[in-house]
């Protein structure tokens, strides 16, 4: 299939588009658009969404831009501008504005950037000892954008928003000289936009540099779900599982890190036929996804997607939150419904589905996840602990919050005990010295 993408500037070509959207709903998705990148191809559009009841369908959901996608006085605004025929330049400005409102650098990312002899590896990321994360400069784009998206600055053309990095020398130096990574990310993005060549670019490198403490190499993607003719027609498809074939006779563990936000896109059989061919090269498929409203907040959707993986030899990994960035407002479930929804769905499948871990939280602290609801001396709390810790003697130790059904993040839950939780006097410490260093 040839691949055809769609944008603000010209979604209303899509025939689906004008036989089943309203002139109203066309101009929510430009309104909104202005703001929030937005990017659908003809995969998505053809063979994923129901166009008989698009406004209910998951997928259009997931990647057309919603009206509840914007405060309502940010809809106004860029809707009075658009409607007054404001210069392009006036309602690019208007929307620069409302996006720094908007949390573009959730989770302290900014403290992140690591360095070698003072120069900064601006498009990488080392917030836990053992993963390094790896944006490449040509990966700094989707095949589709989903609209719930965290990275979601990286594709609004504002510079100092985006994490990107051509030269992979630095990288490989800095890794040598930090034993403790053992997993390189490479995301974006997403790399696998890349024509395989350029791919190799990258990691030939590393594979050549053959770095006794680096174990695992990751590639976080969304194509299977956007564009699994990635795997089987693209030109260089077979160059790309062939890399990946280099890689893991190379002895490296290859993990791809596979975004599904709903089962509707494990049900084509392009997908099911590009997932045997990725497993064939000796990969192994992780599959992760926030849980969202409006998308997937639903046990019945969790408990069968995870099934459905398991069935096509995938391994459910992760079960995330919205993070509190962008619309979060319009997909974030609270914490507790979350962990009804989790627990829901873990109960109704086989041992080989719960490796999944969740809800967790992506927060500045590290990944902490919400463990259940529970009761101390008659008072109900939340327990939850870290996955992952920027301190990695976080990790694994219970602490609790004061119950919150509506919280939906960890900066809107308060301790059960003493004025702070047990990381956050250490957190600030370290926070002041990186803000030092930024």
């Amino acid at each position: 299939m040839r691949y055809r993408s769609y944008t603000v500037k010209n979604f209303r070509t899509i025939p689906q588009v004008e036989k089943y959207l309203t002139e109203k709903q066309k101009f929510d998705i430009e309104v909104v658009g202005q703001v929030f990148p937005f990017k659908v191809n003809n995969y998505v559009i053809d063979q994923l969404i129901n166009w008989e009841d698009p406004l209910n369908d998951p997928i259009f959901r997931l990647t057309f831009p919603q009206k509840d996608m914007l405060f309502p006085e940010h809809y106004e605004l860029i809707a009075r501008l658009l409607k007054n025929g404001e210069p392009q330049e006036k309602i690019r400005e208007e929307a620069n504005r409302i996006r720094m409102e908007l949390n573009p650098h959730p989770a302290g990312q900014k403290y992140n950037v690591p360095e070698v002899d003072g120069i900064k590896l601006h498009g990488a990321q080392h917030k836990y000892k053992e993963t390094i994360l790896f944006f490449p400069k040509q990966g700094q784009t989707c095949h589709a954008y989903c609209s719930f998206c965290f990275r979601w600055p990286q594709f609004v053309g504002i510079n100092e928003l985006k994490f990107a990095m051509k030269e992979v020398d630095v990288l490989i130096e800095y890794i040598k000289r930090n034993p403790e990574i053992t997993d390189i990310l490479f995301t974006g993005g997403d790399p696998l936009i890349m024509k395989t060549s350029v791919l190799k670019s990258y990691i030939q490198p590393v594979l050549e540099a053959n770095i006794p403490h680096l174990k695992t190499i990751r590639i976080g993607t969304k194509s299977l779900g956007f564009w699994p003719y990635r795997f089987t027609e693209d030109e260089d498809a077979q160059e790309l599982l062939d890399l990946f074939r280099q890689i893991v006779d190379r002895g490296y563990h290859l993990a791809f890190m596979a975004h599904f936000n709903h089962y509707k896109e494990l049900r084509t059989d392009v997908v099911r036929e590009a997932v045997d061919k990725i497993l064939e090269t000796g990969a192994v498929i992780r599959t992760q996804s926030p849980v969202l409203r409006h998308i997937n907040d639903s046990s019945e959707v969790w408990a069968t997607m995870w099934k459905e993986q398991v069935s096509m030899g995938m391994i459910p990994y992760y079960m995330f939150m919205a993070r509190d960035t962008g619309a979060q407002h319009y997909f974030g479930v609270p914490l507790v419904r979350a962990w009804n929804i989790f627990r829901d769905a873990y109960k109704k499948t086989s041992g080989l589905a719960r490796t999944v871990k969740g809800p967790s939280m992506s927060a500045t602290p590290g990944k902490v996840r919400i463990l259940g609801v529970s009761e101390i001396f008659g008072e109900k709390v939340m327990v939850l602990d870290f996955l992952q810790g920027r301190n990695p003697d976080w990790v694994g130790k219970p602490f609790f919050a004061k119950y919150d059904e509506n919280a939906m993040w960890l900066d809107e839950l308060e301790p059960v005990e003493g004025e702070e939780f047990f990381y956050e006097k250490e957190l600030r410490e370290m926070l002041k010295l990186e803000e030092e260093k930024v």
